[in-house]
């Protein structure tokens, strides 16, 4: 039995004709090796981007099926144009979208989840000589209705394909040619990972690395499938996604990120009964509005302040709740501050270090940076601190934790 890789590629992969060529290329070697190859790509370049532009021009509120049939098209473009580069390179090939490939999700449009794959079409393709190609970051529903998987779906879509084919690694081909310890735009001294854990990549990308999508590494973390992050314009190797158990050295820190799209939002005077939290937080759950760090201070003659981030894109849906539940409470306006900064250390090495927090906590008060809010996990500890010193406490942080090159 051939040896079976999944290749994932990104839109600036396939952004142009030649660039489609370079791809097939690339693929051509490890089909002329003798392995069965499976490519997952993404729509060209900015092509979802036009294709919400041009839906936006119609109408400020599509029906969300309609956007699942709109967005699906831009994958089909590509899959079809790798198809022909690869006929044109003397390689045999084939292109499915989601719905030929029964990719079967459930029915929430613009954020599906995958439910199953039947292997059945492409196991016949593979047989028949041909390099399968797949739409990624689609799907269908037991309805035939066409769906998508949300923002860097076609990452789920490969890892989902490794893990149903037996894969033994995914590679996921992008503009950066591995996961680095910093984003290098912003701490131009970052190093490449050679290996990360599950755990930590899925850290990372929570925390906007945007490397990865984070259901990719769930599903890979679910089904052991090793994710390798290369660059599609070298081949350099790239950063391996694997189990704790296969790392050798576990570093006290491995990565630092900032996130700078989050809004804190504080209500103050808030009565100090049991429920009221449960109440806010489960009103924001239900409108899909993610909450990411809490604070909720000691009760002073029986009220109490809370403290928390979301997403500003989400604001314009939080502020109705928000609002009642002051009214309704008694507690004073909501205040919202969106110039923050969410700066994090992860690693799995915290579980066996002690004092990264005091260390980092310190790096912090050296650049005189004021820590508005604190959160940890077990490998993981998030400031909230002024947006305005993002850049320096990562540097700092970096720094600190000897992550830098000759650091």
């Amino acid at each position: 039995m051939a040896n079976i890789i999944v290749q994932k590629y990104g839109g600036t992969s396939v952004g142009s004709p030649d660039r489609i060529r370079n791809v097939a290329g690339r693929i051509k070697r490890y089909h002329e090796e003798g392995n069965h190859v499976v490519v997952v790509v993404s729509a060209m370049g900015h092509t979802t981007d036009e294709l919400v532009d041009l839906a936006d021009k119609i109408t400020k509120n599509p029906p969300k099926r309609e956007m699942d049939m709109l967005l699906s098209t831009g994958e089909q473009v590509s899959i079809a144009l790798l198809a022909m580069a690869l006929w044109e390179a003397g390689v045999p090939a084939k292109s499915f979208t989601g719905s030929q490939i029964k990719m079967i999700t459930d029915g929430n449009f613009s954020n599906a989840k995958i439910q199953g794959v039947d292997r059945s079409r492409i196991d016949a393709a593979l047989n028949e000589g041909n390099v399968v190609i797949v739409a990624g970051f689609q799907g269908i529903d037991q309805n035939e209705n066409i769906t998508t998987l949300g923002r860097g779906g076609s990452d789920t879509s490969a890892v989902a394909l490794a893990a149903v084919l037996g894969a033994k690694e995914c590679e996921i081909y992008t503009d950066v040619d591995g996961v680095y310890t910093a984003d290098p735009r912003v701490v131009p001294q970052a190093t490449k990972h050679s290996q990360i854990t599950y755990e930590e990549m899925l850290e990372l990308a929570s925390l906007g690395a945007g490397v990865l999508h984070s259901r990719s590494v769930e599903l890979g973390m679910n089904y052991d499938v090793v994710i390798h992050v290369r660059s599609s314009f070298n081949n350099n190797p790239g950063t391996l996604v694997v189990n704790e158990d296969k790392i050798m050295e576990k570093l006290k820190v491995s990565g630092v990120t900032a996130k700078n799209d989050q809004a804190r939002i504080t209500i103050a005077d808030v009565p100090d009964k049991p429920g009221l939290a449960a109440v806010l937080f489960g009103d924001l759950s239900s409108k899909d509005i993610l909450v990411d760090v809490i604070v909720q201070s000691s009760p002073y003659n029986g009220r109490n302040t809370i403290s928390f981030t979301v997403p500003k894109k989400d604001l314009g849906q939080a502020l109705p709740i928000l609002e009642s539940f002051s009214n309704s409470q008694g507690a004073k306006k909501p205040e919202i501050n969106e110039e923050i900064s969410i700066v994090s250390a992860v690693g799995i090495g915290m579980k066996s270090h002690v004092g990264v927090a005091a260390q980092m906590f310190k790096a912090l008060a050296e650049k005189e940076i004021n820590i508005e809010m604190i959160s940890t996990s077990e490998i993981k500890i998030s400031c909230v601190i002024p947006r305005i010193h993002a850049e320096i406490a990562v540097n700092k942080i970096h720094e600190t934790f000897g992550l830098s090159k000759n650091g």
